[in-house]
């Protein structure tokens, strides 16, 4: 690592105080991330977090006094450049379906490996998710209703405006990522480039205010730009 890469800081929420050293040890171990913080309960989390900002933060859903969920909307309504990744003994839906709901990035069970854990914080700091495409289908499925996308979508001035920034191709990856496709099939689907792929997405990211790929997915779904028909689709 060279002097001029940046340190990722890690924040690190689990009452398991044996698992969180655990993780802590791992994180440490290497060149490009350091731990921040570690908290015992979802509102140590908000206040060390309000303290001493991570890059990202790794939030158990089941915690005292606050949980997970709760906690991470607390601390993005603060933080909204903080990406959190949920951990879980359980692939529980409703969990998911929360978590993502009160704008987590991505979720992980606490059996991954240390190998996917690492390469889940630097996707995420790098503005991806970590949920398969596959997953966030059927998880938008599940949300349909807390989206409203069932009706009509009611476009106020401000979304038009988002909705006119974008550009033709800009809409079509932003449809795309609604469908599910990752960034190598939209490249093999739509014949461009993975670095324009990458530079679109990124586009896309910023005009949406989409804190990232799952943001922005539901922006989509939000603004009926995905259909029923979409998350069907192979």
């Amino acid at each position: 690592m060279t002097a001029e890469t940046k340190v990722i800081r890690v924040g690190l929420a689990d009452d398991q105080e044996l698992f969180t050293h655990g993780v802590a040890m791992v994180v440490n171990s290497q060149d490009d991330l350091a731990v921040a913080w570690q908290a015992a309960n979802g509102r140590q989390a908000v206040t060390c977090n309000a303290r001493d900002r991570a890059d990202v933060v790794l939030m158990d859903v089941q915690m005292p006094e606050l949980d997970g969920i709760a906690a991470t909307s607390r601390l993005l309504d603060t933080s909204p450049e903080t990406r959190v990744i949920m951990l879980t003994t359980f692939n529980w839906d409703d969990y998911i379906t929360q978590g993502l709901a009160a704008g987590a990035s991505g979720f992980l069970l606490k059996d991954t490996s240390p190998e996917d854990m690492l390469r889940a914080i630097r996707t995420v700091h790098a503005g991806d998710a970590v949920i398969s495409p596959q997953a966030t289908k059927r998880l938008i499925e599940g949300m349909r209703p807390m989206l409203g996308v069932d009706t009509e979508p009611s476009r106020d001035r401000a979304t038009r405006r988002i909705l006119d920034e974008l550009t033709p191709r800009e809409t079509e990856i932003l449809v795309a990522m609604g469908k599910g496709w990752s960034n190598s099939e939209i490249a093999a689907r739509l014949f461009i480039s993975m670095p324009t792929v990458k530079t679109h997405v990124s586009h896309v990211l910023a005009k949406t205010g989409s804190r990232d790929r799952v943001q922005a997915v539901l922006f989509a779904f939000r603004q009926g730009l995905v259909s029923r028909r979409d998350l069907l689709e192979p």
